[in-house]
C-alpha cells in the first residue's frame, strides 16, 4: 500500500461546512486552529508591517486590542488595518487609569445582564475607583469606590477570569519617622473581588506587627504570598485567613456602619472598610529562601524552582519537590554561559508540566519524569533544545606589537550574548496554535535586526521565521506578541517614547496541505 494521503485545508473546510465535526464539542474550533496553524507556518505565507504608530504614553496589548493613553483609547488590531474602537473622554491626571485587566465571559455561567456576556476591561483609576468598561464601546458598566485610607495601584488575577486582587502602594516609613521610633503599622492592603457580577470577598491588611518587614505581598490561586528583603518567601492559605480573621461580611451596595461612620459599601465617600484584620500569626503553609524572592510552583506532581540565596549562585536553579523539599535528580540547572544578561527559567505555560530554560544562545525545554524503579523521586531530562544560528567556536584575534616589533596574535572568546552573534531575547507560547515563538537578534553594522521564529511545541522543530522590518536596539525595552495571525512589537525608547509595529499574515496561495508538521 502506498503512503496515506494527507487531507488539505480545502478538504477540511468542506468537511466542516457539511457538519462532520459538529457532534463533539470543541472539535470545530480545534480544526479551525489546526488549519490556521498550517497557513501560518507554510512557506508562502508572509507577515507584513501594516501599521506603525508612536506615543508619549505606554502602549498595552491584550487579545486583539491595542491600548493608548492609559487605556483611554482602544484600537482593534483584528481588521486588515488597525482601527479605533473607542476613545474615552479626556480626564485629569488624578482620574487616569493606572492598571487594567481584560475579562472575558466564562463558559457555562448564567450572568444577570446581556452586556456581561461580552468582554470587559476591569480598570483601576488613580483616585481609587474600580471600573468595569465595555471592551468594544468604552462605556462604563459598573464602578466601585475602594477607599480613602490608602492608595490602590496594582491589579492582578488571583484566579484567572474569576477572582481579582487590587493591591495598594506600600506604606514606607520615612527616615525621620524611623529616627523618632515611629513604625508604620500597616504596610499594604489587598482588596479581593469575584468578578461578573462584582462581589466583595474582603480587604486584607498586611501589618508589620504580624508579618514583620515585608517587601511585597500578593495573591495567587488562593495563596497569600509574602516576601522579605532577606529572600524569604512565605505562603499562607487565604481561605483560612478569611475564616479566622474576617470581622464582618460586607456586600457591595448595602448600607453599613463602621467605626462610627455610616454609608453604602462601594460608594463614595464611604468606600469599603478593611474587614480582614489579622491579629495573630496565621498557619504557615510553606516557607523557602531564594535569591531576589524568585520562586515558582508548577509541574506534575508539584515542584518549585528557586535560586539559592547567595549572590554567587545567580543563574543556578534548583528544582525541588513541593511535598518534601527534596531536590529532583538532575534538579540543579545551570547554563554554562558567559553573558551580561542572566538566563531565566519558568514552568511551561502549556500545562504540560515541562520547564523552559532560556539562555543567550539556547532554549532548553526540560521534562519532569519519575525515576525508574523509584516512583517517589522525579528527575529532570531534556525534551529538546533550540540553538541560536551561530558560527561554531567563534573567537576574535587581538593583535599586539612587542617592543622588538614582533606581532603577537592572541585569541579570546566572545560573550555568549555578544550583539554581533544571534542572541535569544524573548520566548513565548501561542496556546491556540501550540507554537513556541522565539525572538532572536543580531547586531548588523550600526543597528540590530530581529526575527521571530515559530517552533513546534512538541518537538522544537523550526517551522517558520519572520524578519522584523524595524531595527532592534538592545538597550531599549521590547515586547513582542504573537496572537494567531498577528505579530505586534512594542518598543520603549528613551524619554518615554513608545512605538508600536503591527504585522499581519498574508498568504500568497490559498491551497495548503493539512500536515501537522510535527
Amino acid at each position: 500500500m502506498g503512503p496515506t494521503q494527507k487531507p488539505n485545508v480545502c478538504r477540511q473546510l468542506s468537511r466542516r461546512a457539511l457538519g462532520f465535526f459538529s457532534r463533539d464539542a470543541g472539535v470545530v474550533q480545534r480544526t479551525n486552529l489546526g488549519i490556521l496553524r498550517v497557513l501560518v507556518c507554510q512557506e508562502s505565507t508572509k507577515f507584513k508591517n501594516v501599521w506603525t504608530t508612536h506615543s508619549k504614553s505606554p502602549i498595552a496589548y491584550e487579545r486583539g486590542r491595542i491600548y493608548f493613553d492609559n487605556y483611554r483609547c482602544c484600537v482593534s488590531s483584528v481588521a486588515s488595518e488597525p482601527r479605533k474602537l473607542y476613545e474615552m473622554p479626556k480626564c485629569s491626571k488624578s482620574e487616569k487609569i493606572e492598571d487594567a485587566l481584560l475579562w472575558e465571559c466564562p463558559v457555562g455561567e448564567i450572568l444577570p445582564n446581556p452586556s456581561d456576556y461580552k468582554s470587559s476591561l476591569i480598570a483601576l483609576t488613580a483616585h481609587n475607583w474600580l471600573f468595569r468598561i465595555s471592551a468594544t464601546t468604552g462605556k462604563v458598566l459598573e464602578k466601585i469606590y475602594l477607599a480613602s485610607y490608602c492608595k490602590f495601584r496594582y491589579l492582578s488575577w488571583d484566579t484567572p477570569q474569576e477572582v481579582i486582587a487590587v493591591k495598594s502602594a506600600q506604606n514606607k516609613c520615612s527616615a525621620l519617622a524611623r529616627q523618632a521610633g515611629i513604625q508604620q503599622p500597616i504596610l499594604l492592603y489587598l482588596a479581593v473581588f469575584h468578578v461578573l457580577p462584582f462581589s466583595l470577598i474582603g480587604i486584607l491588611e498586611i501589618s508589620k506587627k504580624i508579618f514583620g518587614n515585608v517587601t511585597d505581598a500578593t495573591l495567587s490561586h488562593g495563596i497569600l504570598i509574602v516576601m522579605y528583603s532577606s529572600g524569604l518567601v512565605r505562603l499562607y492559605s487565604f481561605q483560612a485567613i478569611i475564616e479566622q480573621f474576617m470581622q464582618q461580611k460586607l456586600d457591595l451596595g448595602c448600607a453599613c456602619r463602621w467605626g462610627g461612620t455610616a454609608g453604602t459599601v462601594g460608594e463614595a465617600p464611604f468606600g469599603i472598610p478593611c474587614n480582614i484584620k489579622i491579629t495573630d500569626s496565621p498557619p504557615l503553609l510553606f516557607e523557602v529562601s531564594s535569591l531576589e524572592n524568585a520562586f515558582q510552583i508548577g509541574g506534575h506532581p508539584w515542584h518549585y524552582i528557586i535560586t539559592p540565596n547567595k549572590k554567587k549562585q545567580k543563574g543556578v536553579f534548583h528544582i525541588c519537590a513541593l511535598k518534601d523539599n527534596s531536590l529532583a535528580k538532575n534538579g540543579i540547572q545551570e547554563m554554562e554561559c558567559c553573558s551580561l544578561e542572566s538566563d531565566w527559567i519558568y514552568f511551561h505555560p502549556d500545562a504540560s508540566g515541562r520547564i523552559i530554560h532560556v539562555g543567550p544562545n539556547q532554549v532548553k525545554v526540560l521534562k519532569l519524569n519519575e525515576v525508574e524503579n523509584n516512583s517517589a523521586q522525579h528527575q529532570i531530562s531534556e525534551d529538546f533544545v533550540i540553538l541560536a544560528n551561530r558560527e561554531k567556536n567563534k573567537n576574535e584575534n587581538l593583535l599586539t606589537v612587542t617592543a622588538s616589533g614582533r606581532v603577537v596574535k592572541k585569541k579570546f572568546n566572545l560573550l555568549d550574548d555578544d550583539p554581533e552573534q544571534e542572541t535569544f531575547k524573548i520566548v513565548d507560547y501561542e496556546d491556540e496554535l501550540d507554537l513556541l515563538s522565539v525572538v532572536a537578534v543580531t547586531q548588523i553594522d550600526a543597528e540590530g535586526k530581529a526575527h521571530l521564529d515559530f517552533h513546534c511545541n512538541e518537538y522544537g522543530t523550526l517551522l517558520k521565521s519572520i524578519p522584523l522590518e524595524e531595527s532592534w536596539d538592545v538597550t531599549y525595552s521590547h515586547e513582542v506578541y504573537f496572537d494567531r495571525d498577528l505579530v505586534l512589537h512594542i518598543e520603549q525608547k528613551p524619554s518615554r517614547v513608545f512605538s508600536c509595529y503591527v504585522y499581519q499574515m498574508f498568504a500568497d496561495k490559498c491551497q495548503a496541505n493539512y500536515d501537522q508538521q510535527c
